[in-house]
C-alpha cells in the first residue's frame, strides 16, 4: 500500500477531517453574522419545505453568538443544542484522541438512548413551533 493510501486510511484522518472543515466553517461564521441576511450560509432545508423549525434551526446563529460572548443570545437561539453542545464536543474530542492513538472509535449508544435522543429532539421541535 502506497504511503498517501496509508494516510487516508489512519484512524486520525476522519477526525482531522472534521476538525478542519470544522475550523474553515468557524473562520468564515466569525466574521459573518447569520442574524443578517447577505451571507453564503444555506437555509435550513427542514424549514424551507416546511416553515417549521426543525431540532438543529438557530445552531449557527448560536455558534455566531457564542463565538463573540453574547451567551444569552446564545440560549434563545437553541437552547437544547446549546445544551448538547458540550457533548458533542466531548464525543468529538474522543473520537480525535482515539484516532491520534491509531485506534478506531465509535460512540456506542444503547436503543433506550437513541430513544431518549429522538424523544428530546421531538418534543423540542413541537414545543418551539407551538410557542
Amino acid at each position: 500500500m502506497n504511503r498517501a493510501r496509508a494516510l487516508w486510511r489512519h484512524p486520525a484522518a476522519a477526525p482531522a477531517g472534521v476538525l478542519a472543515a470544522g475550523a474553515v466553517g468557524a473562520l468564515y461564521l466569525y466574521g459573518t453574522d447569520p442574524h443578517e441576511p447577505g451571507h453564503w450560509l444555506p437555509r435550513c432545508p427542514f424549514q424551507w419545505a416546511t416553515g417549521l423549525l426543525c431540532p438543529a434551526c438557530g445552531g449557527t446563529r448560536m455558534v455566531y453568538d457564542l463565538m463573540h460572548g453574547q451567551f444569552t443570545a446564545a440560549w434563545h437561539d437553541n437552547r437544547v443544542l446549546l445544551l448538547a453542545a458540550p457533548f458533542a464536543l466531548a464525543l468529538l474530542g474522543r473520537w480525535a484522541y482515539e484516532g491520534l492513538r491509531g485506534r478506531r472509535w465509535r460512540p456506542r449508544v444503547s436503543a433506550r438512548g437513541q430513544a431518549a435522543i429522538l424523544v428530546v429532539a421531538l418534543l423540542w421541535t413541537v414545543l418551539r413551533n407551538v410557542s
